[in-house]
């Protein structure tokens, strides 16, 4: 089976997108980590499939693939490069769009220059919705990471996130806390382990490591979710700027600590989007000698 697709990243976070709409497109989990793979396939964090709406006062639909080949609920820095996608590719007029998620419709809005801002929705804090086995619903909650007593804020923006702050964000322990953390058992889904260094009320820098992919250079949803969290803790004002690895996103919350209760406002996510290259893939049939590892 041959596919067309795009390359994309958003700040860093790479993406393959495909376009379900004027192909069928049905894939496998093992063609996805086939597609993923930086050695054997086009290499991506995230799999991206544009498709049409189910419900006509959408746009769009928008699936969500790791590169382990699960799918997941929600993407921030991948929504910003469908929004662009759909729009290059004539599959739409329109500069902000009503795209179906898993967990729910996001608004993207394509500003001049094609820089994107995002209405990602409000963030969830009630245990089930993340989901999360707490012993409380406070902001703050201990976890046991490998004898270590570990500091979260835990929320979901459509998807679930810890956040830690920590004192270094270039020294914090992601690529062997993060790893424990995702698959904590308190996680039944497993759940993104951010990072959060505090540089000022309206700036910090953040690491994420990413259920199902590993440490990324930026996580959209990350920097939604970290935001959220230092606004709670009462540690950041309502605009930040959050510097990953990849650059900078502009994340904006009109939340507040005290006075938690729904409804609460929707978190606006504004960063770059960027198209790299097209290309077509032959996909292996799975479970034949020709698939990937």
């Amino acid at each position: 089976m041959r596919l067309r697709f795009t390359k994309m990243h958003g700040q860093g976070n790479d993406f393959v997108v495909m376009d379900g709409v004027r192909q069928a497109i049905v894939l496998t989990a093992e063609q996805v980590r086939a597609i993923a793979s930086r050695h054997f396939g086009v290499g991506c964090d995230q799999l991206l499939l544009v498709e049409r709406a189910r419900d006509p006062a959408n746009d769009f639909r928008y699936r969500i693939w790791n590169a382990d080949g699960g799918e997941v609920e929600q993407c921030g820095n991948g929504a910003r490069c469908f929004a662009r996608f759909v729009r290059e590719e004539g599959l739409t007029g329109k500069d902000e769009l009503r795209v179906e998620t898993a967990r729910g419709v996001i608004r993207p809005r394509i500003e001049a220059g094609g820089r994107v801002c995002v209405d990602m929705g409000p963030p969830r804090f009630e245990p089930s919705e993340v989901p999360f086995i707490a012993p409380d619903k406070g902001p703050v909650h201990a976890l046991s990471v490998a004898g270590a007593t570990v500091e979260v804020s835990v929320l979901s923006m459509g998807n679930p996130h810890a956040v830690q702050v920590v004192a270094d964000a270039d020294g914090a322990p992601v690529t062997t806390q993060g790893p424990l953390i995702e698959r904590h058992p308190a996680f039944p889904e497993r759940v993104n382990a951010g990072f959060l260094e505090v540089l000022a009320r309206d700036h910090v820098r953040l690491r994420v490591w990413e259920r199902g992919a590993g440490e990324t250079l930026s996580c959209g949803t990350g920097a939604c979710a970290a935001v959220v969290a230092g606004i709670r803790r009462g540690l950041l004002d309502g605009e930040v700027r959050v510097s990953t690895r990849g650059g900078d996103l502009a994340i904006r919350w009109a939340g507040t600590a005290s006075g938690m209760t729904p409804p609460f406002a929707p978190v606006m996510m504004t960063g770059d989007a960027v198209r790299v290259f097209e290309g077509e893939i032959e996909l292996p049939t799975p479970g034949t000698q020709e698939s990937l590892p």
